[in-house]
C-alpha cells in the first residue's frame, strides 16, 4: 500500500531544498515528536548515492537508523529512494504561497497505516516549520 503526506512551507524553493538535503539541517527537523531527535544525518545527494538518519528518543531509550539509496534526483522537484525493499518519492510543487512537498510511500506491516501516515506526517510538518523559522530569522 501506498501512503501519501504533504505540507506547504511558506519559503522558496531554493531554501526548502536545502534544507531537505543538507545533513545540518536534516537533524534539526527530522523528528516526528518532542521527545525524539535525530542525532546524525548522512547525504550523498545523487543517483545511487546513500542516505542515513540517526533517529533516538531522548531519554536514550531507544533509536534506529533510516538509511537508503537515492535512485532519482531532478533538483528543486523530485527524490526518489529506495529504503530496504520499499520505496519513497518526494515532490516539491510550486504553490501560490511557496511550496508543497508531497512524499508517497510503501508502508510496511509492523505499525498501522494510520500510525505510519502520522508519525511521517508529524516529521514534515516538523519539517515546514523549521524551514519558516529559518527563514524569517
Amino acid at each position: 500500500m501506498r501512503i501519501t503526506v504533504e505540507t506547504s512551507v511558506a519559503a522558496p524553493i531554493d531554501q526548502v531544498w536545502h534544507a531537505y538535503t543538507t545533513p545540518a539541517d536534516i537533524v534539526k527537523w527530522n523528528t516526528a515528536s518532542d521527545d525524539w531527535h535525530t542525532t546524525k544525518a548522512t547525504v550523498d545527494l545523487r543517483e545511487g548515492g546513500a542516505f542515513s538518519s540517526r533517529m533516538e528518543a531522548k531519554d536514550g531509550s531507544m533509536g534506529f537508523d533510516f538509511a537508503g539509496t537515492y535512485t532519482k534526483i531532478v533538483e528543486h522537484k523530485r527524490i526518489e529512494y529506495a529504503f530496504g525493499d520499499r520505496k519513497a518519492e518526494v515532490e516539491f510543487v510550486p504553490a501560490p504561497k511557496g511550496i508543497v512537498v508531497r512524499v508517497v510511500f510503501d508502508s510496511e506491516a509492523t505499525h498501522s497505516v494510520e500510525q505510519q501516515q502520522g508519525g511521517w506526517q508529524a516529521i514534515l510538518d516538523s519539517f515546514a516549520r523549521y524551514v519558516e523559522a529559518k527563514q524569517k530569522s
